[in-house]
């Protein structure tokens, strides 16, 4: 059963998950025409290929620790690090320990 999203001025708790974080999966908040944000979880050991996003994006760790590889350079991230990527960035994730992190994606008219 799909989630419903936070609808304008409805207020949603975004807190690390702790103990809860192996149980649940990344689900998106909330899809406006030109914001989306998610919740992303990713398990310890859990890889996502490099890709790019047509539109600009922030990740900010909520708990856990990441790699995150941008064009071909790996760096940490961990609870409390952000970071922005200009559209077309490509970058990859690895899941050093289980983590989740809030993703922000500027949606691009038409995408």
């Amino acid at each position: 059963m799909a989630l419903p999203h936070a609808t304008s001025g409805q207020v949603t708790r975004l807190e690390p998950l702790g103990e809860r974080l192996t149980d649940t999966v990344s689900t998106a908040l909330f899809k406006a025409a030109q914001l989306e944000v998610v919740r992303l979880v990713l398990p310890r050991g859990h890889t996502m290929r490099e890709h790019r996003v047509q539109g600009e994006i922030t990740l900010h760790c909520l708990e856990g620790a990441i790699d995150l590889t941008v064009d071909g350079s790996a760096q940490a991230m961990h609870a409390g690090d952000l970071v922005y990527l200009a559209a077309g960035r490509p970058h990859a994730l690895h899941a050093v320990q289980d983590a989740s992190l809030l993703l922000t994606i500027c949606l691009l008219p038409g995408a």
